[in-house]
């Protein structure tokens, strides 16, 4: 189906590994030990903390350009648990996108959890991925490496709403760690 490399081998890189291989896609696991490995991946997910990102960015720049880029991340003060980090008119995908202008970046998997993706439910839910972009076939093609993994995808639309996707993804983490929802939990959509 599609090659897709992942730049992060924890919880969530290993979830959404587990899900685009259920699809059929083959998958390139890259962790912080495989700086010098080259990207195969047509589509990237930069399954990472959102504090290494410009550092993917400032090695592999160049390698992601032409690729479609996903970014899972939630750029939360994770000190306090009390705000964003980026600016409250922007969002982190949209600094990923003006770093990376010949690339195609979405946003995505940032308001599930690793163990919803991994069971592919949130309690008796079909796990739902929302995605935002402003290039439509790029969103149309990852959502159906995701639907071919067993869960749902929904365009969340222009990249402008991964604003609002960080806010879902803060909340949810907020909750999770403060222990009033579980890490394998989360947000459903019906």
């Amino acid at each position: 189906m599609a090659n897709i490399s992942i730049l992060g081998n924890g919880n969530m890189g290993q979830a959404i590994a587990g899900v685009v291989s259920k699809g059929g896609s083959t998958v390139q696991l890259l962790g912080s030990d495989d700086s010098k490995t080259q990207v195969n991946g047509d589509i990237v997910i930069l399954a990472v903390p959102y504090p290494a990102v410009a550092g993917i960015i400032a090695e592999r720049g160049e390698q992601l350009a032409g690729k479609i880029v996903v970014d899972i991340t939630n750029p939360l003060n994770f000190e306090t648990f009390d705000a964003l980090t980026v600016p409250a008119d922007s969002s982190a995908t949209a600094e990923i996108a003006a770093a990376l202008p010949s690339s195609r970046v979405l946003k995505a998997f940032n308001t599930t959890f690793a163990a919803t993706l991994a069971s592919g439910t949130v309690g008796e839910t079909v796990t739902t991925v929302l995605i935002a972009g402003d290039d439509s076939e790029a969103k149309t093609e990852l959502a159906g490496i995701i639907t071919a993994g067993g869960l749902r995808a929904i365009d969340a639309g222009a990249l402008k709403r991964a604003r609002e996707l960080e806010g879902i993804g803060f909340m949810q983490i907020s909750l999770a760690a403060g222990e009033k929802i579980s890490w394998t939990g989360g947000f459903g959509i019906n």
